[in-house]
């Protein structure tokens, strides 16, 4: 039985390294150069798997995703359809996407920005400044993630609604669920956060049209966006037309439609734009692959899977 990585775009050393360390009885094998016997496969894990490669592999049980989305896996066109898809849902991966949800809200609520560029000018103000419950906070996708996020901003003090495609239940956090209800969310946000999964109907939802939906009754007179799930839920240029509009305030984007972000898109420069590199959930070696090899074992002793994805609705 043999394990392999498929992640052309990703450092395979450093993978196999640290799957050799947390399962040293695996055979770990790195694909293209170390695939060996194709027969011996049977698990495999991938980011951005080429055409054909994991369905050249007869004898695969599971695929697992090495990031929080699959979207990565499921744009291989020839997947094989009979193989289960495993996303990754580790604690690690978790507190570190909340670590950088709950970083952006207070940086926008304290008005961090505003106090770098007076520092650089070497200027005192003493602006008037808010509390939490000032400020209504929406977030679409209450996944784990999501829902960890939601929380953590509640016991701050942040007045948190969620909204998600089935409904959930979480405590202090006002639920919205399903189309229907997607105005009455966006109406009452003042901070709007993306971790939604890549899905055809989350392609392009943050848009002008959902911006002017949002809400002008908070502090800043115009909402803030903070998109951490996928690039191409954002329409980039609705976004720049909002801010120059007056009907955005400001914008944190970790991901993007083409990654690297080229250095000549407008949203590096823009004074009310914070980019950062596609970051918020970084993944962890160590701790992913021995979450991989945590599920290896379950599976090997006829248990069921955690975090299977389903493929009909993307996540």
């Amino acid at each position: 039985m043999a394990f392999l990585f498929v992640t052309p775009t990703w450092p395979t050393g450093l993978w196999k390294a640290a799957m050799t360390k947390v399962a040293p009885k695996l055979d770990v094998r790195i694909w293209p150069d170390g695939t060996g016997r194709v027969e011996d496969i049977e698990y495999a894990a991938a980011w951005l798997p080429p055409p054909n490669v994991l369905k050249g592999l007869p004898n695969l049980k599971v695929i697992f995703s090495l990031g929080a989305g699959v979207d990565a896996i499921l744009k291989d066109p020839t997947l094989p359809d009979n193989v289960p898809i495993v996303r990754v849902n580790d604690n690690d991966l978790t507190k570190r996407m909340t670590e950088y949800i709950v970083l952006h809200v207070l940086m926008h609520h304290r008005q961090q920005r505003r106090i770098d560029a007076n520092q650089k000018q070497r200027i005192w103000d003493s602006f008037p400044t808010h509390a939490a419950s000032a400020l209504s906070v929406g977030i679409m996708g209450l996944g784990v993630m999501g829902q960890d996020s939601a929380l953590r901003l509640r016991d701050l003090g942040f007045r948190v609604a969620g909204w998600s495609r089935s409904r959930k239940a979480i405590p202090g956090v006002e639920c919205f669920a399903g189309a229907a209800e997607f105005n009455a969310f966006l109406a009452r946000t003042d901070i709007l956060i993306s971790l939604l999964p890549a899905t055809a109907e989350t392609d392009g939802i943050i848009n002008r049209t959902t911006i002017q939906k949002l809400s002008r009754r908070g502090p800043f007179g115009a909402p803030i966006i903070i998109n951490a799930g996928r690039g191409r839920q954002q329409i980039a240029s609705d976004i720049m037309r909002c801010l120059d509009a007056g009907e955005l305030y400001a914008a944190t984007l970790d991901v993007f439609a083409v990654e690297p972000l080229p250095a000549d898109d407008p949203l590096w420069v823009h004074p009310r734009v914070t980019v950062t590199p596609h970051i918020a959930a970084d993944s962890d070696p160590e701790v992913i692959c021995a979450y991989v090899a945590s599920q290896i074992e379950r599976h090997r002793n006829d248990l069921p899977l955690f975090n299977l994805v389903d493929r009909t609705r993307g996540y």
